[in-house]
C-alpha cells in the first residue's frame, strides 16, 4: 500500500513538473516607473532677497536695420552684409507685450515653484496690434539674450507658444548682457532681451536700436525679479543676522575674504554685483581692479548656470537672479 502511494505522489509530481516547463513564467513586477527623486547635491541656499537694491528689470529693444555696425574689434561693417528681420522682431515683440504674451510670461514657474519668477511691471508697455505671421521672409528671427533668461527656462516655455501659433522660429543666443548687445551691433541679432540699463541706454545713443510701431521709446521694460545672494546651507557666516541689507552683506563678504564668485563677464548679473560692493574696494570690470583680492574673489567670465556649479563646488557667496537659482536648485545643479 505503501509502495503504491509513493508510486502515484511521484507520477503526480511528474505531471506538475511537465506543466510548469510549459508554461510562462509569472512576470516581475517592476518596482517602480517613476524614477526616484534624485538627492540634491546643492550645498547652496538663499542668503538675501527682496531686497530694493536687488530689483532685476529686463527690456525688449528692436534693432535699427541702419545702424552703425561693429566687428568685435570695434571696425566698422559693410552695412551691405547685414540684414535685420524687422518684420519678425516687430510680430515678436507685439506679441510678447500682448495680453498673452505677458500672461504666459508672468505666469512662468508658479505652478512648478508656487511663485512667480518673473512679474510683470505695473507700467509695462503693452501691444493691441496685430501679430503678422510668418512669411518665406520673416519666418527667423534671432534674438540675442542674457545667460539668466535662457536659464532660467521661461524662454523654452514662452517661444514655444508664439512659434507654433504664428509659424515663426526662433533663434536664440544666449550670453551675458555686455556680449549680448555686441551681438547685435554686429548685425547678429534682430532683438535683445536683456537686463543692464546703463548698457541698454548706451545701445541706444549710440544709433542700434529703433522705436517699434506703436510704442514711444526704444526700450521697452516690462518685466521683472529679483537678484538673490546665495550662499552656503545653513548660513555658517551669520550673514542673515549679523547684515540689515545686500549691501552691509557685500561688505561683510569683502572685510572677511569670505570666498565669492562674480560672473566677471560685463553681464547684467555682473553690473548689479559690481555697484553692490562698498565703493573703497574700487571692484570694476577690469582685472587689476581685483588682484589684490584675489585670495577671495573669482572673476569667472562665464554664464550664470556655470557660475552657480562653481559657487556650490567651492562654498561660496554668489549674485544670481532669483528664476536661474530656483531652476537650478530644482534640477539638482543642472542646467541645460
Amino acid at each position: 500500500m505503501k509502495k503504491t502511494i509513493l508510486l502515484v505522489t511521484l507520477v503526480v509530481s511528474m505531471i506538475l513538473a511537465l506543466c510548469a516547463c510549459g508554461s510562462k513564467p509569472a512576470p516581475v513586477q517592476p518596482e517602480s516607473e517613476s524614477p526616484a527623486t534624485p538627492v540634491s547635491q546643492i550645498g547652496l541656499e538663499i542668503i538675501m532677497e527682496q531686497d530694493d537694491n536687488m530689483i532685476n528689470t529686463y527690456s525688449l529693444l528692436a534693432v535699427n536695420p541702419q545702424a552703425p555696425w561693429k566687428d568685435a574689434d570695434g571696425n566698422s561693417v559693410d552695412a551691405s552684409t547685414v540684414t535685420i528681420n524687422t518684420a519678425g522682431a516687430d510680430a515678436l515683440i507685439n506679441w510678447m507685450l500682448s495680453a498673452e504674451g505677458l500672461n504666459t510670461a508672468g505666469e512662468y514657474g508658479v505652478s512648478e515653484y508656487g511663485e512667480h519668477l518673473f512679474y510683470i511691471k505695473a507700467d509695462a508697455p503693452k501691444s493691441a496690434d496685430e501679430v503678422a505671421p510668418a512669411t518665406e521672409e520673416t519666418k527667423i528671427i534671432r534674438m540675442s539674450t542674457t545667460t539668466s533668461v535662457n536659464d532660467s527656462g521661461l524662454l523654452q516655455y514662452l517661444l514655444p507658444v508664439f512659434e507654433e501659433k504664428y509659424g515663426y522660429t526662433v533663434e536664440v543666443t544666449s550670453a551675458g548682457t555686455g556680449k549680448a548687445i555686441a551681438n547685435a551691433k554686429m548685425g547678429n541679432a534682430d532683438l535683445l532681451l536683456v537686463h543692464a540699463k546703463s548698457q541698454e541706454e548706451a545701445f541706444i545713443e549710440e544709433g542700434f536700436a529703433r522705436v517699434v510701431d506703436g510704442q514711444s521709446a526704444e526700450r521697452l521694460p516690462f518685466m521683472y525679479n529679483y537678484f538673490v545672494l546665495c550662499g552656503p546651507k545653513g548660513d555658517p557666516d551669520g550673514i542673515k543676522e549679523s547684515c540689515a541689507d545686500v549691501k552691509a552683506a557685500f561688505a561683510t563678504i569683502a572685510e572677511r575674504h569670505l570666498p565669492f564668485v562674480s560672473r566677471g563677464d560685463k553681464s547684467g548679473t555682473h553690473t548689479k554685483e559690481l555697484s553692490l560692493w562698498p565703493e573703497e574696494l574700487k571692484i570694476t570690470d577690469q582685472p587689476e581692479s581685483f588682484e589684490a583680492y584675489q585670495d577671495w574673489y573669482i572673476s569667472a567670465n562665464t554664464g550664470m548656470g556655470v557660475c552657480l556649479t562653481m559657487a556650490n563646488e567651492k562654498g561660496a557667496y554668489i549674485l544670481s537672479d532669483k528664476a536661474t537659482f530656483l531652476t537650478f536648485q530644482a534640477n539638482g545643479g543642472i542646467l541645460e
